[in-house]
């Protein structure tokens, strides 16, 4: 018969009641009670996710190669992400919280980054109870209760790094998010050692937003116009432009925020605009993760017929790789 955990656990508790015979009652009592407790933690441990290095290990390796085989066309997004996360994580006194700000158009693989970020760090990924994610038209719907929202993000952000100092926090739709709410957690991304016994370092925020997606476009549009390789585009030439468009968005969550003003962000990521042959990319990886054999014939149709913009050079997908799954279940 095949062992389980329960059955060790017995076997445990049986042989360590005939080893403390020798001992007088009270004794015994208390050394099978330690015992039973030691090895019910160890097996509780193993079998539930826990904030340690069992559950949480940073695999640099794996998030490198990731990025250079499953986002497409994102150089600049890619060797940012590698960097910054390489680098905190390898920090073991790091100064204040990790604090990206992932913009781009949709499809082109912000959350997807999110999601390799927690896949290197996390051995439960995505489903890892440290790991919070908020979208901003679902959790934060109404603006008349921006301030109950306030509250409880605060409690919910300290509840969860006093629970898990490496703690994930993911908040989508910030382009979306009613201005002046995300403010409320800028104590927690500031350099203070801790807050009332409580320190963030060890943290990580991911922000996505749409916001800026029109000065990404126009500088790789700029390029092409000018017949430069987008592969030539570098991070400076779009993150001071970007940081300072999303400041000024009134439609933006991050409109006037004390997150920018106060330089608590330290990345702002660009994500390029996806051409034809990255959606060609996005069309063999998904049919290869759908357990299909991939067909270059069947994606290529299948890109063609999607929207690019603008109409007269038609350059860029309209909506990057977000609608490849749906559409190859038409194509094949």
């Amino acid at each position: 018969m095949k062992a389980t955990y329960k059955t060790y656990f017995v076997y445990y508790v049986l042989i360590s009641s005939v080893f403390v015979n020798a001992f007088e009652p009270i004794s015994t009592t208390f050394m099978v009670g330690l015992g039973v407790a030691a090895v019910g933690r160890k097996i509780y441990n193993y079998v539930y996710e826990n904030c340690d290095s069992k559950w949480i290990a940073f695999n640099s390796t794996g998030l490198e190669v990731a990025l250079d085989r499953k986002l497409f066309g994102q150089h600049v997004a890619s060797r940012v992400v590698q960097k910054a996360v390489t680098g905190f994580m390898n920090n073991k006194n790091p100064k204040k919280p990790l604090v990206l700000s992932l913009h781009g158009w949709t499809g082109t693989g912000k959350n997807f980054v999110s999601q390799l970020i927690a896949e290197n760090v996390y051995k439960e990924g995505m489903a890892s109870s440290f790991i919070h994610q908020f979208v901003s038209t679902a959790h934060f719907p109404h603006l008349s209760q921006i301030e109950d929202y306030k509250s409880q993000l605060q409690q919910w952000v300290k509840g969860n790094v006093t629970n898990c100092p490496r703690s994930m926090f993911i908040f989508d739709e910030m382009d979306k998010m009613h201005p002046g709410l995300i403010d409320c957690i800028k104590p927690y991304l500031d350099y203070y050692e801790n807050l009332d016994g409580v320190s963030y370092r060890q943290a990580i925020f991911i922000f996505l937003s749409n916001a800026g997606g029109e000065h990404i476009t126009q500088v790789a549009l700029d390029f092409w116009k000018a017949g430069r390789d987008r592969e030539e585009i570098q991070l400076h030439d779009l993150e001071p432009a970007l940081s300072l468009s999303v400041f000024n968005n009134k439609k933006s969550g991050l409109w006037h925020t004390s997150l920018i003003d106060k330089n608590l962000v330290d990345f702002f990521v660009p994500f390029l605009p996806l051409e034809f042959r990255h959606v060609l990319l996005c069309g063999m990886a998904e049919m290869a993760a759908k357990g299909l054999e991939p067909d270059q014939d069947v994606v290529d149709q299948m890109a063609r017929d999607l929207v690019y913009f603008p109409k007269s050079e038609k350059i860029f997908s309209g909506k990057g790789c977000k609608t490849i799954g749906g559409k190859l279940d038409y194509y094949t």
